[in-house]
């Protein structure tokens, strides 16, 4: 859970063995306002309850005013030799990293020098950019942070005093419509919340898009961008966007779509699923899916409220399984799909079918339970349903969707 002094357990978790590795440097990436420069805050404060020094915890956030004229790698260099302890461990942490021209160099060479753990955050097109693989390729970690899951929307509403429906169903569309933001979890009304997440859309655009590539005709982009996000969890492949928008009068070439979707992409927008096929055990190629980083940018950018319960859950249970640290990806076996393939980091799998209900009939209980019945591994298998009455069926494990989100591991 997070909030103004408390970040997500999750990621603390991952990072806290990286606190003393000086020869790592900690690049923390995520969706803008979902809560880097509080994860940093957090890790810092842990170091000074272990009882390091203070003196010895260099805290840097560039778009402070004082650090305003921070601009190049010298003068970043400067800034950090004055201020730390040479013969000692120090801890430097440096929010918004990208408004320094050449950080990387700087950044590794206080790695070098031994006597430094560093940790970094900003712009994700900046910090995901080839420049700095390139650079530093073998000499930092990624961490990524996600929005609130909706378990830590709801901790965080109760942290705040802010009301909880006693009905699970209705807090969860609550946290559908609203979304992630913990900052939009502190705001009262709906209309206010979508303000909000507009503003970061815009802020996404103007800082980590706009000044990374090259977008000559904003219509055309803004065109493709309310595509992707209003076919959120569809297949999608370049070819069949390139067709829709030139349907509706946008002519783009697949270049320049692949740039823009890459562009999204990088900003942490959207997701990227790739497809794969579990008969041949291979990515099946062109064919993705792209999931939200936050379900508040449809529900921002559409004034309908009306939910589709379909892909809205599958982004949540997507965006949850990658919080988890899993590796997901959509599967096929022969003409049937299982909505999601996940692997956790020991190569053990779980396989999961999201849907609103399987209580409606048998053909959607059909629909669901097929593709799960022809994987003869014994991995785990879950339909992830909104329903309480659960039931069984071939050892295959009927969740509630909630409780399944609440559990503290998939595999």
């Amino acid at each position: 859970m997070r909030n103004g002094s408390v970040c997500s357990g999750e990621v603390l978790k991952k990072i806290r063995g990286f606190y003393r590795s000086n020869d790592i440097i900690k690049v923390i990436t995520g969706v803008l306002r979902c809560g880097k420069s509080t994860l940093m805050k957090m890790v810092a404060d842990e170091l000074k309850a272990q009882g390091v020094p203070v003196e010895r915890i260099l805290y840097l956030d560039l778009d402070q005013r004082k650090y305003r004229k921070i601009k190049t790698a010298d003068q970043l260099e400067d800034l950090i030799t004055s201020s730390i302890h040479e013969a000692d461990q120090n801890y430097v942490f440096v929010d918004e990293i990208q408004n320094v021209k050449g950080f990387e160099e700087v950044i590794n060479g206080f790695r070098e020098d031994g006597n430094c753990s560093i940790f970094i955050t900003g712009s994700n097109s900046y910090l995901l950019s080839g420049e700095l693989a390139t650079k530093l390729t073998g000499r930092y970690i990624e961490f990524e942070m996600f929005t609130l899951t909706f378990e830590e929307y709801e901790q965080m509403k109760a942290f705040y005093h802010v009301q909880i429906s006693d009905n699970p169903m209705i807090e969860l569309q609550n946290y559908i419509l609203e979304g992630g933001f913990p900052r939009a979890v502190l705001i009262d009304n709906l209309e206010d919340k979508r303000r909000y997440t507009e503003s970061v859309v815009q802020e996404i655009f103007e800082k980590d898009i706009r000044h990374r590539v090259k977008i000559r005709k904003r219509e055309s982009f803004e065109t493709a961008r309310q595509y992707l996000i209003n076919n959120f969890g569809s297949t999608t492949s370049i070819s069949n966007l390139q067709r829709d928008l030139k349907k509706n009068g946008q002519t783009i070439t697949r270049q320049t779509l692949a740039r823009y979707i890459q562009a999204l992409v990088d900003a942490k927008v959207l997701y990227e699923c790739n497809r794969f096929d579990m008969k041949s055990r291979k990515s099946i190629a062109g064919e993705k899916k792209y999931y939200l980083s936050d379900l508040s940018f449809y529900f921002a950018l559409n004034t309908d409220n009306r939910i589709n319960y379909e892909p809205v859950l599958e982004n949540i249970v997507y965006l949850y399984a990658r919080s988890m640290d899993s590796r997901v990806s959509v599967g096929r076996i022969g003409k049937l799909e299982c909505d999601f393939i996940m692997r956790d980091t020991s190569m053990n799998y779980a396989y999961v079918q999201v849907a609103y209900t399987i209580a409606q009939g048998r053909e959607t209980e059909d629909r669901k339970y097929r593709p799960l019945e022809m994987i003869r591994d014994n991995y785990p298998k879950y339909i992830a349903t909104t329903d309480y009455l659960l039931q069984k069926r071939n050892g295959i494990q009927h969740v509630n969707l909630m409780d399944f989100m609440k559990a503290e591991k998939i595999f």
